[in-house]
């Protein structure tokens, strides 16, 4: 128990924030807009905490079962932490847009942002790094699609009809999301992953404890000879002795190994099991959604008075809830793993237009009330032309610096346009 409690330190440090919040959440609104501004970051601090361990959980899960299950599991506990805030903050807020708002920009933050900085900081490490196209092809399709019906079309639909269509978005939604899980997880599965070659110092260290091998034992496994009791002996005796390389040379560079795009952590040291991953998980989902209650009224209390764009609350639910989806995809790109910054930057922007809509238009019937799902001329624009400069860059199985500072660009402007309030 002392070992798990030392483990998830950050998670009871954000418990004792909830605790405090609750306890003290009066007497901070009412102490003005900057105390509460303050208090708001004190608690976005703390949802980061308890969400970096729920995504790690979520990364142990994900390594226990593999890809392309690992990466769904990984997109999924992010989508969630993102609509339980959302839903939360829409109880506080008077602003119609923020659910599209917090849609577009956890878009531009996941392809432009994540994929960018990662694709970038990987090319300038290691060059091109390879991926299956397949998969970027998929997703980017998927959320041209999703992102056209859901927040491209709805500029047409006739006020009086909004009801109508919401429920027809809502089944679009669960049957493309179906049939895409179905891809990912079905015959289709080798879509989402990559096997990626041996490494050459690892064939170089083979090859050399090899010529280290004794000479006898070297000429029985290349010579040709007649299979004679003793060459069968001494072949046996090589090839158990390379084994015995390759074995070792596999425990001392385990991140070599990976072939299926997964993310490489070393997580030997912390022995933890299946449910103990899965309790902790729904634990800090809980406590997100405590420390989002109270967040919600300081941040609104405390942007009142700044003149804030309505776009900066949702852009920092997106960032919130893709915290830790950034530090899995840039170690990913550092240790040449391409594949899974793919999974995880178009998968974390595919699952949160494609589960995130259809939650918040079942709000919408349920309430009475829709919300504005239509994106603006200036948010229409930057998704068409992220969308089509992803599927430029992601249309060759190989990504460079230069494709990841086009898209970082895009994110660069996709910021300073939130600034200026577009």
């Amino acid at each position: 128990m002392v070992a798990l409690l030392l483990r998830e330190k950050f998670l009871l440090l954000a418990v004792f924030a909830t605790v405090l919040a609750y306890a003290f959440e009066h007497t901070v609104l009412g102490h003005g807009e900057g105390t509460a501004l303050v208090v708001s970051g004190l608690l976005i601090g703390a949802i980061l905490c308890a969400s970096i361990r729920v995504a790690h959980h979520a990364e142990l899960l994900a390594e226990k079962v593999g890809d392309p299950y690992g990466t769904m599991i990984l997109t999924l506990s992010a989508v969630l932490v993102e609509v339980i805030i959302l839903a939360i903050m829409m109880q506080h807020s008077e602003s119609p847009t923020l659910v599209r708002d917090t849609i577009y920009s956890a878009v531009m933050l996941d392809i432009n942002g994540i994929l960018g900085l990662a694709a970038l900081m990987g090319g300038l490490k290691h060059g091109e790094q390879a991926y299956n196209d397949d998969s970027s092809r998929t997703y980017s399709v998927m959320i041209l699609t999703a992102m056209g019906i859901s927040m491209v079309v709805p500029e047409f639909i006739p006020v009086a009809r909004w009801q109508l269509y919401s429920g027809f978005t809502i089944v679009v939604m669960l049957v493309l999301y179906s049939l895409f899980l179905r891809m990912q997880t079905g015959p289709h599965s080798y879509f989402f992953s990559y096997s990626y070659p041996e490494k050459r110092k690892r064939r170089g260290s083979a090859a050399g404890a090899s010529r280290s091998l004794p000479a006898g034992a070297i000429g029985a496994s290349t010579a040709t000879v007649p299979a004679t009791g003793s060459a069968a002996t001494a072949s046996r005796t090589t090839a158990s002795a390379t084994d015995k390389v390759a074995a070792t040379t596999s425990a001392a560079a385990p991140q070599d190994l990976a072939a299926d795009g997964a993310p490489v952590v070393a997580h030997e040291a912390e022995p933890t099991s299946i449910k103990e991953s899965i309790s902790v998980l729904v634990f800090g989902v809980i406590v997100i959604g405590a420390l989002a209650e109270v967040m919600s009224k300081t941040l609104q209390l405390g942007l009142s008075s700044t003149g804030a764009p309505p776009i900066v609350t949702a852009l920092l639910v997106a960032t919130i809830s893709a915290g830790p989806e950034i530090l899995t995809a840039l170690r990913a790109a550092l240790a040449n793993r391409m594949q899974s910054v793919v999974n995880i930057a178009l998968g974390a922007s595919l699952s949160t237009v494609i589960l995130t809509v259809p939650v918040m238009e079942a709000m919408a019937l349920y309430t009475g009330h829709p919300f504005q799902m239509a994106m603006t001329p200036v948010q229409t624009v930057m998704v068409a032309i992220t969308l089509i400069a992803a599927a430029i860059n992601l249309n060759d199985g190989q990504t460079n610096a230069i494709e990841g500072m086009t898209h970082f660009v895009l994110f660069a402007t996709f910021l300073m346009l939130s600034v200026m309030g577009l």
